[in-house]
């Protein structure tokens, strides 16, 4: 059996995107039938994530230390089942560079009902208590984002 990819976006790929990416694969069980990735619309690839996205997420048990940015292309949003965007502005991108995808993404924020904001600010320069925000809005939308993925039939 294939697995089906889902794609994390933010914009550098080193805080937003690989923090979904590693709480998502966390909560996912063994065998499950999803693989999980992230990429950046503006990211320099092979770049290490930030080091409070990967103190943040080390507070809580996840270690981020194996990630490496990547690049959003064409073909990676193609491939995917599923394209989870940060920003309204990330989906934007999205749609402009495949726009038959803009069925399959969605905004992180959509799937938390609690949330007030759509859009997960990037962290980048800030304190960790920021990163911790951050952290803790994309992982009250997992729940939400994980119904969504058992409830798709997919081929």
């Amino acid at each position: 059996m294939s697995k089906h990819l889902i794609v994390f976006v933010c914009t550098g790929n080193l805080c937003r995107s690989p923090m979904a990416e590693y709480l998502l694969r966390a909560r996912l069980a063994r065998g499950s039938e999803w693989e999980v990735g992230s990429a950046g619309v503006a990211a320099v690839p092979g770049a290490p994530a930030s080091e409070a996205a990967v103190l943040v997420l080390r507070e809580i048990g996840v270690d981020l230390r194996p990630h490496r940015s990547r690049q959003l292309t064409a073909d990676l949003v193609d491939k995917a089942a599923l394209v989870v965007v940060m920003t309204a502005g990330h989906r934007e991108l999205v749609r402009a560079m495949v726009p038959r995808a803009l069925e399959k993404t969605f905004l992180l924020r959509d799937f938390d009902r609690a949330a007030e904001r759509r859009d997960v600010e990037d962290p980048i320069g800030m304190s960790v208590a920021a990163y911790r925000d951050v952290r803790d809005q994309i992982d009250a939308a997992l729940p939400g984002l994980k119904a969504f993925m058992e409830s798709l039939q997919l081929q």
